[in-house]
């Protein structure tokens, strides 16, 4: 069967997160509504990875296959996003190898998190607001030592199903984007909650609360409650993910 992949965004406010769930509205079931509908087949699609609820996407990445090849895909495309919610955006479907997997063939994805020290009615929606002074050169110190390490236990959501929380962190900076304090960090795969669980704790590092040492202790430890406190969902966005380029067939 022919298979694709399909490149979308989504806000995520309203959404329990990526993946199905028996009670909640999900960005995986709404798209798989819209698929079903506009080729008349159950089309069942396999998301790049999971995202919590609340956490949005400039760019996911999902499979899916067809019983016969798509005429057009820009055009599927563009039907797709006259039948999903505004919420919620296709902006690209790419034919690929029928092995091609979006989330075990993905090399890295890449994550942002963004702050404001300051009011805003319109940054407010996708930031989170901090007070008080934080240090980011020091935060930024404490975010290089996350390359030193593989196994990220200390930052990641208890009683999941994987079967390893090793990662490998390839960057992880603070930055100045306007008015907004922006954290980008990529690595090869994430643990549930890793990126907020991470923040929380640097945080508190650029608070004077924990030290760049201590910072390393609390990986060390591989225990989720040494760690800080995560930090909401609404200012966190899957900025990226990549793949080998002979996954994609010519358009």
């Amino acid at each position: 069967m022919p298979r694709y992949f399909i490149y979308l965004s989504f806000n995520g406010a309203r959404y329990h997160g990526w993946q199905i769930q028996p009670n909640g509205i999900t960005v995986q079931a709404e798209l798989e509504k819209a698929l079903a509908t506009l080729l008349r087949h159950e089309t069942p699609v396999t998301g790049a990875g999971r995202t919590d609820a609340g956490v949005n996407a400039r760019l996911m990445v999902a499979h899916f296959d067809t019983p016969a090849p798509l005429d057009n895909p820009a055009e599927t495309a563009d039907r797709l996003n006259r039948i999903l919610p505004p919420d919620i955006a296709v902006y690209d479907i790419r034919s690929v190898t029928a092995e091609a997997h979006s989330r075990f063939d993905a090399l890295s994805r890449t994550y942002k998190y963004y702050l404001i020290d300051h009011k805003s009615p319109f940054l407010e929606t996708f930031a989170c607001r901090y007070r008080g002074t934080l240090d980011f050169d020091r935060m930024n110190e404490a975010a290089e030592q996350l390359y030193r390490y593989t196994d990220f236990t200390s930052f990641s959501k208890l009683h999941t199903d994987v079967k390893t929380n090793n990662c490998r962190v390839t960057f992880a900076r603070w930055e100045r984007e306007g008015e907004q304090q922006v954290f980008t960090i990529t690595a090869d795969r994430f643990l549930r909650n890793m990126v907020r669980a991470i923040v929380g704790t640097l945080l508190d590092v650029g608070r004077g609360k924990l030290s760049v040492e201590g910072f390393c202790r609390i990986i060390e430890q591989k225990d989720r409650c040494a760690a800080g406190t995560s930090v909401p969902g609404k200012a966190l966005f899957l900025h990226d993910i990549t793949y080998p380029d002979d996954l994609f067939l010519p358009r």
